[in-house]
């Protein structure tokens, strides 16, 4: 369930380069705290940075499933294997 609580990770002014690093990290972090849901906040102009941030969810294995937020397309909500 997703609350003002769920975990965020604002990538905000970071290169595609180490966007990777950041979410494989905060993905790592919140399995072992056990938080099934997460939000990955890209913002919503280019779309690089969510291209890279959707690519990345697609390839970790604890990543259950991901959709963008329907309320606000510059974030995307992730629900986790724990």
């Amino acid at each position: 369930m997703i609350t003002e609580s769920t975990p965020k990770l604002d990538l905000h002014g970071e290169i595609v380069a180490m966007v990777g690093v950041l979410v494989n990290q905060f993905i790592h972090d919140n399995i072992i705290l056990k938080n099934e849901y997460i939000i990955i906040i890209h913002g919503k102009s280019t779309n690089i940075l969510t291209e890279e941030v959707h690519r990345i969810l697609k390839q970790n294995k604890d990543v259950l499933e991901y959709r963008k937020n329907n309320w606000n397309l510059g974030e995307t909500i992730v629900k986790l294997k724990i």
